[in-house]
This record gives C-alpha cells, structure tokens and sequence, in this order.
C-alpha cells in the first residue's frame, strides 16, 4: 500500500497559506455531477423495458384483424461496493505543520477528487474501466442504431462524444442503500509492514453507485474519432448523431473532451467578414455541450 513519507509531509509544511491547496490532478466530471440521480432502499432492481410495438393497421369490412402484442424484457439495474480508503503512518501526518487534523482533511478532499473521477470514467467505459463496477454507456449503446462512426483509424487514437437524455425512465445515476455516500471518521488502527506493526491513520469512503440505461434510445455515440484529415468532429456528425434520436426525445447534453471541443470549434468558418475566430462552441442544435475529462483521446478503433 503507498503511504505519504516525510518527503511527503515537508512538501505540504512548504507551502503557500495563501494559495493553499494547488492540484494539477483536477479533472471535469460534469457527468457525474449532472443529470437525473435516485436512490433505491437496496443494492438493485428491475425495469420492465418495452422492446417492441404491437403491430397495427387498417381492415376490410367483414373481415378479422390478427390479435397482436408488445414485446417487453425485465432488465436488472444493479449497484457496486465503492470503498476507497487511504491509510498514512500516524508519526508522519503528526508532524504535518498544520497538524494531523491539517493532513486528514487533505487526503480526505484528495480521495473524494479520485473518487469522482473514477466514477466519472466508469459512467462512459464501465467494465472496461473497472471490472468491478457497473456497466456503462459503451455496454450499452445501441450500435445499429444509436452510433455514428467517424471511421478515424489511427490506433489507440480515437475518441468519443456522448448524447444523453437524463430522466426516470432513461439515463439515471442509482444509488442503493438510500443513497448512501459517505466518509468515516478518521481513526487509528495498527498496521502492519509485513514484519511489524506501528499506528496508522485510515478513512475510507462508502457508496454503492450504479447506472442505469432506461432504453435504447436515451444515448447515442460518435465513435472513431481522430486527428486525422476528415475524421474530426464537425457540427455534421453532431447532426447526424441527433437525427437517431427520436422526435419529441432528444438529447440533454452532450459529452466530450476537450480536444473534440478543439475541433469542432475549428470546424466553424469566422464570425463575420473581418475573419474574427470562431468563439468556443457551447451548444449544437440547441443541444448544450459539457467538457469532460472522463472521455480518453487514446480509445481503441472499434
């Protein structure tokens, strides 16, 4: 387990009160903060989805219509054990300049920033981000219907961007056991080196997080994108990702990183005849956009 060192503790006795804490480890997870969120009493549930419309039409007189029905599946939305902790040599966060009380306070924002950014990355990549945890929109995207390929095929240079209706019955962040969210107390405990034992300070976080996808229709993706000629984002794609979602259905915001942003504001001509440069987009058909630090610009061509 990595623990602070006194390296550590001098690092954070040097520097600026004024400033205080300066972290090149930010990140934008609007995704997480944003949109429809429940709490549920246990760990998951089951939605009925609709898969399918019965079939209807018009008859001749004296003549019979065939009896037809709609097609549904129950679909299991469940919630994961979340439980990150940080644990730190009690001697060493004691002789922090502001004190042991100083040093928990950092490590516990710096653990509520991890957190939220790896739910953030779960949110988009799911499984393939953690094993562990819940599903997430690349699982289950519609890909005949839903998904617009920019066809980039530079290796391990593609990115995405996401369109998300959130609401009850679409996208919804889940959180099971009433929503709990939580962050022990800090306490002492005896920890052991693998030889021997000295007193630790621990705190840990507590969530049971899920997510669900309501139906097939509430995202969409624009998949393989790239920096090569031709294969970044334009208003174009945009547009063509929003035409698969239905009428009176669209989407409530769209997900991307910052280099799509880069490029799809490159992608508009100046705004007036002087060449004044395109402002930096902020919304595509009505549809506002949130930059995200949760989408990768070193995706897998699929």
């Amino acid at each position: 387990m990595a623990m602070p060192t006194l390296l550590d503790i001098a690092k954070a006795n040097g520097r600026d009160g004024v400033a205080d804490l300066i972290s090149e480890t930010s990140k934008a997870v609007p995704e997480v903060t944003m949109g429809f969120a429940r709490t549920i009493k246990g760990l998951n549930y089951k939605t009925l989805v609709r898969t399918g419309l019965p079939t209807v039409g018009f008859r001749n007189a004296n003549e019979g219509a065939a009896a037809t029905k709609g097609t549904y599946e129950n679909r299991l939305v469940e919630t994961y054990i979340f439980n990150p902790r940080w644990t730190c040599d009690k001697a060493v966060a004691d002789a922090s300049e502001d004190g042991a009380a100083g040093y928990i306070a950092m490590e516990a924002s710096a653990i509520m920033e991890a957190a939220f950014q790896w739910l953030g990355a779960q949110f988009f990549y799911g499984t393939s981000n953690d094993s562990k945890g819940f599903p997430g929109l690349l699982a289950a995207v519609d890909t005949t219907n839903m998904v617009y390929d920019a066809t980039g095929s530079t290796s391990n240079t593609g990115s995405s961007v996401w369109a998300v209706k959130f609401g009850p019955k679409d996208v919804a962040w889940v959180y099971g056991l009433n929503g709990q969210l939580s962050l022990s107390d800090p306490s002492e405990a005896p920890y052991y080196d693998g030889t021997n034992y000295f007193t630790a300070y621990w705190q840990e976080l507590l969530a049971y997080p899920g997510l669900q996808v309501g139906n097939t229709r509430c995202i969409g993706q624009i998949k393989n994108l790239t920096e090569q000629t031709n294969k970044m984002l334009t208003d174009a794609m945009v547009y063509e990702l929003l035409a698969k979602f239905p009428v009176g259905g669209p989407p409530d915001v769209l997900f991307m990183n910052r280099r799509s942003l880069k490029q799809l504001r490159a992608s508009r001509t100046a705004t007036n005849a002087t060449g004044v440069p395109a402002p930096l987009p902020t919304e595509v058909g009505g549809i506002p956009i949130a930059v995200t630090d949760s989408i990768l610009s070193t995706e897998a061509i699929a």
